[in-house]
């Protein structure tokens, strides 16, 4: 048994501190050896499940060249991916699902952690319950490919994760002790304070970025835990140390499933038990120590001492064992071959195994339901209630968001790029007279476009490049959907209203605009409103389209026309096409800077020593003086229209 797998012990309430030379006295299930002054947190989070599935089928559709998949036979096919797939997991169990590549390994681990879209004919149960949202929250995934904030060290992506999944029963230092006993389990103390690194700066290598991922569903102590490849790219030493510590996760009492491609024999005889798959259709499921023997007893042995993995794998193939040497090319005959191999492994599948499953799982079912029943009662679980609370998730993904952020966010080139642009423009427009009121109206028209335009494009990035944190966190019940869209939007206030204002405060006094105190406030407050509204457009268009292509084309030509019937260029828009510049929130920041800085009874030189009333000149009395509040009021539709739309394009996100 591992070391750090305790079997076990009856349940009692015991507030007792623990020494370290001892383990935990009258612990229900223990993990991880976390001492705390309280209830260590194993014990508060321990549920175990029993997870089974039923003639899992699962079919995709398949487009043609050059056609459209509208579900009509001639455009698309059908392939099926999974075929007839059944079994079941218990409680301290670890089952490895082996097979080529393309053999529906990850389709099947997908639909086992309820992430799968499309149609999934079959059954699959949690404790005979289905997939639930309190389910979701007792299980961790580990996807194949990692998904990290780049920015994050080490220390800090698994602290988040531990502030926002792990229970309000547990204090803060008490979590961070339980995330440096998982760095340390799992090797990574040495990169504990580097950052996790993406494509554009290096990082952790990637094998250090997998135990980090890891390390995340770890943290939450799951009671089913769903691995897709967690040794890919691990050497043999740090691949035999996850597996050993995923085998004392399971020893506590969880269930765990993983998807593994060649295994050596030492990692091998670690599993429970297998599923060996060949082309989505179930070829074994059993004992992982039975494997040779089912196979022998079924005419596929073999005379040479070998890794059970690696035969399994041959056969999967359709690749009899102590055939001749593997020709290099591929022939017609070997085809054949290989499918009457795959035929016979299915058949013998069909007679020895699946109905003996069947009647299994139907005889256990009963007995199951009573044990998971009592467990539930002793447990009080309350499945609808959420770990943590919004305030607390809020706070942490603001926290969180404005660490990873603060690289990008302040970049040298985005400084210098608005305050190069406001250096020109103050030179441009150098103390601009009270009578050349044409440059100075142009001056407030440059205010509403260059800072309506700005901030939409960098809003565009922002959901498409978070999409799969999004998917993962969400999928993994980590918070709730309006704490992190709050958390990320007030998280961008900082940084999206900073450049503006510098931005106002230079060009303003450069331009020679009017100098009182009050008129320069109230248009930095027009400008940075302006700048909410942009950024709330720029969300919805990302958030409804999550594609950065598309919304950027979509926000270039949105702002063609913002720009156009900005009320600047065109003053006498025809009647039938006069609506458009109400959708524009470039015309009401114009038409409020421009009522900021003049009054109905304002006069300027427009000829030698001749005065003219301010609001008689083309392009103000095209937008008028009057009924400012109302301006404001439809840009604060905007603004929270657009978000509106925005956060629920987020929750159709699947």
């Amino acid at each position: 048994m591992p070391e750090n797998c305790i079997a076990p012990k009856p349940e009692h309430n015991n507030n007792n501190t623990t020494h370290p030379e001892e383990g935990p006295p009258e612990m229900t299930e223990t993990v991880l050896p976390i001492k705390t002054n309280e209830q260590s947190f194993p014990k508060l989070a321990m549920f175990p499940i029993t997870l089974k599935f039923e003639e899992l089928v699962y079919n995709v559709k398949i487009e043609h060249k050059g056609g459209l998949c509208w579900g009509s036979t001639r455009s698309c096919k059908e392939k099926t991916i999974l075929k007839g797939v059944t079994g079941m997991v218990s409680p301290g169990e670890i089952m490895a699902m082996l097979g080529p590549s393309g053999s529906g390994k990850t389709t099947l681990l997908t639909a086992l952690g309820g992430r799968l879209s499309g149609k999934l004919s079959g059954k699959v149960t949690y404790n005979n319950q289905p997939f639930s949202g309190a389910m979701k929250r007792r299980t961790g995934f580990v996807a194949q490919d990692d998904v990290l904030y780049p920015h994050l060290t080490v220390f800090e992506t698994l602290l988040f994760t531990a502030l926002l999944r792990l229970p309000n029963s547990l204090t803060k230092e008490e979590k961070v002790h339980h995330v440096e006993h998982v760095i340390s389990e799992l090797g990574l103390s040495r990169c504990r304070g580097s950052m996790i690194g993406g494509p554009f700066f290096r990082g952790i290598s990637g094998g250090e970025r997998k135990r980090v991922s890891i390390g995340q569903e770890m943290l939450i102590n799951p009671s089913l835990l769903l691995l897709d490849e967690p040794t890919s790219g691990l050497d043999s030493t740090t691949a035999q140390r996850i597996i050993t510590t995923i085998k004392g996760l399971a020893c506590g009492g969880r269930t765990v499933v993983t998807t593994i491609h060649q295994p050596s024999s030492r990692l091998y005889h670690m599993f429970d038990k297998v599923v060996l798959l060949s082309e989505g259709c179930p070829i074994y499921y059993g004992p992982a120590s039975s494997a040779m023997d089912y196979f022998s007893s079924v005419g596929f042995s073999t005379s040479m001492i070998v890794n059970p993995a690696d035969l399994m794998l041959d056969l999967a193939n359709g690749i009899a064992p102590d055939s001749s040497k593997l020709p290099t090319e591929q022939s017609e005959s070997q085809e054949v071959e290989k499918k009457l191999v795959r035929e016979a492994l299915v058949s013998a599948y069909d007679k020895n195994i699946a109905t003996r499953l069947k009647d299994e799982l139907c005889s256990l079912e009963v007995n199951n339901f009573k044990a998971i029943k009592d467990a539930s009662t002793r447990n009080h679980i309350k499945p609808e209630q959420w770990c943590t609370s919004w305030w607390h998730q809020f706070k942490v993904l603001l926290q969180r968001g404005l660490r990873e952020r603060r690289f990008e966010a302040f970049n040298r080139l985005r400084i210098f790029q608005v305050i190069s642009v406001a250096f020109l423009g103050g030179l441009l427009w150098w103390h601009t007279p009270e009578s050349h009121i044409g440059d100075r109206i142009a001056l407030l028209f440059f205010f509403s476009v260059f800072w309506g335009f700005y901030p939409l494009y960098n809003a565009v990035f922002t959901f498409p490049q978070e999409r799969r944190m999004l998917i993962k966190e969400r999928s993994s019940g980590m918070y709730r959907l309006s704490s992190y869209f709050l958390a990320r939007t007030v998280g961008d206030l900082p940084i999206e209203l900073a450049l503006p204002t510098a931005f106002v405060i230079i060009i303003y006094w450069m331009g020679g605009l009017k100098p009182h105190p009050v008129t320069f406030l109230l248009s930095l407050l027009v400008v940075l409103y302006s700048v909410l509204v942009s950024q709330s457009l720029g969300l919805a268009f990302g958030a409804i389209l999550m594609e950065v292509k598309q919304a950027t084309t979509l926000a270039s030509v949105t702002t063609l026309v913002f720009l156009i019937a900005g009320g600047y260029y065109i003053q006498q828009i025809p009647p039938f096409i006069e609506w458009l510049k109400y959708l524009s929130y470039s015309y009401y920041c114009y038409k409020l800077l421009v009522g900021v800085q003049y009054n109905d009874d304002d006069h300027y030189e427009c000829s030698k020593g001749v005065l003219c009333k301010v609001g008689e000149f083309p392009p103000i009395k095209s937008v008028g003086l009057n009924h400012l509040w109302v301006d404001v009021a439809i840009m604060a539709l905007m603004l929270v229209g657009y978000r509106l739309i925005a956060y629920l394009a987020l929750q159709r996100m699947r």
